[in-house]
């Protein structure tokens, strides 16, 4: 899926989606205060969209008007939604108090950043999170962003494969990172809470190849340490993948697939340094200072919720497994660098 918005007039708006069927006429859905009062399909054809190859009948380009929506100019606040898939191509909102910068929050940890998530979400025009979910057409698209020059991205996105969309003159860019050995807790904690899922055929396709990780680590008594040993020995592929260097593989690789080896962490360290503004969650009020001033926010900076204690207690009990040391050994030496830097430039 493709869409733009060519522009909101108050009384109209206009855009296209072209979707991921050729054949198939887009819809957009109107909602208003979280309710959805119109569906318009796609009315005007361009024959543009024919010679490039990316649809049938050319049928994508849609018109929301009074006739669609009555009071359409009055309406403060509206969202367009592509009716296929749920991902937001609009919103209209007043121009006053937005900022008018493109903002990419980029999560490090399994569970996302809802507490900046939600400190930030009413600044921005257009907010998109987890969209390292998304589709790569998809995403590719809300990452280009041309039509909204106010919007907050947030997700566990792979860098160097969207490095180029996260340069200086088109966004800014900050990265939080996690100590290692609690990430990995919780990483560890987040597939114990999955393993009905993964038992359960009518939803474990919801997980993917982690259904069989989830479902491995529900065999483990994460409270005892010979049983964490058994669990590093045996972890199959898809958790393997999950817990090592998971920092260094979000940042020196380009596919999921691709291996993790030493150069894969100098490679990492030099896209961190590329990245706008670089925190620790230990240092948490230190990074969320430095992004709001960057950004022209003058409220207070909100509060991390605490660490939930069997995480703490697990991170404490993984420091004694020497397969963990080993498994982490990029990540640990990133998290202290950024720790070092930032005791030594704030006060």
């Amino acid at each position: 899926m493709r869409y733009f918005i060519d522009h909101d007039q108050g009384d109209s708006i206009r855009g296209w989606i072209v979707p991921d069927n050729p054949l198939a006429i887009s819809r957009v859905v109107v909602a208003v205060d979280g309710r959805r009062v119109a569906e318009v399909p796609a009315s005007v054809i361009d024959e543009a969209f024919k010679r490039n190859g990316w649809h049938a009948t050319g049928q994508c380009t849609f018109v929301v008007s009074e006739a669609e929506v009555p009071g359409l100019s009055e309406i403060p606040r509206l969202e367009l939604y592509d009716a296929d898939t749920n991902v937001l191509v609009y919103r209209r909102m007043p121009v006053e108090g937005q900022i008018r910068l493109r903002t990419m929050l980029i999560n490090t940890g399994i569970e996302p950043e809802t507490v900046l998530q939600t400190a930030l979400f009413p600044y921005f025009q257009h907010c998109y999170f987890g969209i390292h979910k998304l589709p790569d057409e998809i995403l590719s698209c809300v990452l280009a962003g041309p039509a909204a020059p106010s919007a907050f991205l947030s997700g566990a996105v792979t860098i160097p494969r969207y490095e180029n969309f996260m340069t200086p003159d088109l966004m800014v860019t900050a990265i939080l990172l996690q100590e290692p050995q609690i990430e990995m807790a919780a990483r560890m904690r987040w597939l114990k809470a999955r393993a009905a899922d993964a038992a359960d055929p009518a939803r474990s396709w919801r997980l993917g190849p982690l259904a069989e990780a989830a479902a491995f680590a529900d065999g483990y008594d994460f409270s005892d340490v010979k049983s964490l040993k058994r669990f590093f020995r045996m972890l199959p592929e898809p958790a393997y993948r999950l817990l090592y260097n998971p920092l260094t593989r979000q940042l020196g690789t380009r596919m999921p697939d691709d291996r993790l080896h030493p150069g894969n962490s100098i490679a990492a360290i030099e896209i961190l340094a590329r990245v706008g503004i670089v925190g620790h969650k230990t240092r948490f009020p230190a990074f969320a200072s430095t992004l709001f001033d960057r950004l022209g926010i003058g409220a207070p900076i909100p509060a991390l919720p605490p660490v939930p204690a069997e995480t703490l207690a697990l991170a404490e009990r993984l420091k004694s497994v020497k397969a963990v040391e080993d498994m982490i050994v990029f990540d640990v030496a990133m998290s202290d660098a950024v720790k070092a830097s930032v005791d030594k430039s704030w006060s």
